[in-house]
């Protein structure tokens, strides 16, 4: 189904527009594994993933590569990590030498964030190849691509200086070392033989050392060089980035011109948004430990759901991840492209594709299309039905004799996702629970007792046989014959259903709950 109804599907065809007919295409992305990887960490993942669909699907090979930085600085010990003060002792060493100080026993600090992503990202049908920097760094898999930007040490300083307001001296390396005595990059260079040996003086001891670049685990590029020797070594044909190293003078500005250095050329690529959560403001941050992760984004919007934001939303619009009410309509937004997708509701051509396209990308196994929709019941009518059945998933999945085989598992996810959403994130008003034998009576008057108990009889002759409009006159009949306004007498019978002065739609709540239910509580009356 792949078109040009799609952001993904133009950009794989600006690929191999730009790159040229290859064997293979290279897509990268990576982070700095320096907290819990956010949910806007996620969104670069997910734009190179669904690039790299669009590509395969034209029949393209593809290497889809994420590189972790793990043998970046650890500059800042996040505030929502255990044992800090021992992570303080670690600032300035690289990540990977950091221990973890959760109780899940990685091997690093580095490991414990790489195993929380690569663990969940299948899920989401996500299922790149991990590049770990710091193993190919300490291997010195990287001695050549160092000495060449040593060798290129004024082209690359002429090349930084040209975006700076204080310009790199000649005293400036292009490449950073971590000391052998102390493990941190509090270290100054000092001199290149011009061949493999590099000296260097470690500013806490004092000592100084020549290392040879072939064999030692030290030596490091900084960002603005590292990032284009890999493009040139990995041979990257697209790599998105954020607008942070896309901003004019960025690191995708310099990396453009110093890979040429490298003998390559620039990635294809796109700026991507930020994303904040609805009701916090600003920009997430792993280093601050402000974060929402994917697993808690999981938790509230199904696999197939969580890709839909991202498959539906232009990656350079700034969008909000609600854990609010908009819930119900971003699920109900979904519901409705699935029925555009499947025909079951009229749109012309031009939507058609477009929703279609958006369905399909937003699927977790693209060889593996579901041949029917999913059983859609709407979202806050599911948050009811688990309220009333206190959370009991299999129960609610009873109620329906007319779901097929294969929907029982998308409906089954849904549900936990709604459950969960109610139990830590819906708002008060929106919560209830059903009133059994043990729970107190509501105060009621008399004459709100009385209606009670009629309305109690009128459930069990009426409920189920009548539809909802009809039933509701059976309702406001118990409230007039005994002279009570309708407000007061809604406000008694949800008082007597769920302890709440306000509840969902009586009458359909009603038929929800089941008649033996509602007439059970109501006659205690």
């Amino acid at each position: 189904m792949s078109n040009q109804s799609h952001w993904a599907d133009t950009y794989a065809q600006k690929i191999i527009r730009e790159k040229g007919e290859k064997e293979c295409y290279t897509c990268a992305s990576g982070i700095t594994p320096s907290g819990t990887v956010h949910i806007g960490n996620f969104r670069e993942i997910i734009s190179v993933e669904l690039v790299v669909r669009a590509l395969r699907q034209l029949g393209k090979r593809v290497r889809f590569i994420y590189s972790w930085d793990d043998y970046d600085v650890f500059r800042k010990v996040p505030k929502n990590m255990p044992k800090p003060e021992l992570l303080e002792t670690y600032l300035r060493k690289p990540i990977v030498l950091v221990p973890d100080t959760s109780d899940r026993g990685a091997e690093s600090y580095a490991r414990r964030n790489e195993l929380d992503v690569e663990e969940v990202l299948p899920t989401v049908g996500v299922a790149p190849e991990y590049i770990y920097q710091a193993s190919r760094y300490r291997s010195s898999y990287y001695a050549e691509g160092i000495r060449h930007a040593l060798e290129c040490r004024d082209e690359i300083r002429a090349i930084l200086n040209e975006y700076r307001t204080e310009p790199l001296g000649d005293d400036w390396w292009p490449v950073s070392v971590f000391s052998s005595f102390t493990g941190k990059d509090t270290t100054t260079v000092l001199g290149w033989d011009g061949e493999w040996g590099l000296t260097y003086r470690d500013d806490s001891t004092g000592q100084e050392e020549t290392i040879d670049l072939r064999s030692t685990s030290y030596a490091k590029l900084p960002w603005r060089i590292d990032w284009p020797m890999r493009w040139a070594k990995e041979g990257v044909d697209f790599e998105p980035a954020g607008k942070d190293h896309h901003s004019e003078g960025g690191s995708f500005d310099t990396s453009s011109k110093i890979v040429k250095l490298f003998g390559g050329s620039a990635p294809v690529s796109f700026q991507y948004d930020f994303i904040s959560i609805k009701g916090r403001g600003g920009k997430i941050s792993s280093s601050s430990g402000e974060v929402v992760s994917l697993p808690d984004v999981l938790e509230v919007y199904t696999p197939e759901l969580t890709r839909y934001l991202f498959a539906s939303t232009r990656p350079n619009t700034e969008f909000a991840i609600s854990f609010d009410l908009d819930v119900l309509k971003i699920y109900e937004d979904y519901d409705n492209c699935e029925r555009v997708t499947f025909g079951l509701v009229d749109a012309n051509e031009k939507k058609k594709e477009k929703e279609s396209r958006i369905w399909e990308l937003s699927q977790v196994d693209p060889d593996r299309l579901p041949k029917t929709p999913g059983y859609q019941v709407p979202f806050r009518h599911l948050c009811n039905l688990l309220q009333i059945h206190g959370g009991d998933i299999d129960a609610v999945i009873s109620l329906f004799d007319d779901i097929l085989p294969d929907q029982v598992e998308r409906l089954r996810t849904r549900c936990r996702c709604a459950w969960n959403w109610i139990r830590n994130f819906a708002p008060e008003d929106f919560r209830f629970a059903l009133q059994g034998g043990d729970d107190a009576l509501a105060v009621l008057t008399d004459a709100e007792k009385k209606a009670v108990r009629d309305l109690a009889g009128y459930v069990d002759e009426h409920l189920g046989v009548d539809d909802d409009k009809t039933f509701s006159t059976w309702i406001y009949k118990a409230a007039s014959d005994n002279g009570l306004e309708n407000a007061a007498f809604f406000r008694a019978v949800y008082l007597a259903l769920i302890g709440k002065e306000k509840g969902p739609k009586l009458a359909s709540f009603l038929r929800s709950c089941g008649k033996e239910r509602v007439h059970a509580i109501l006659s205690r009356y």
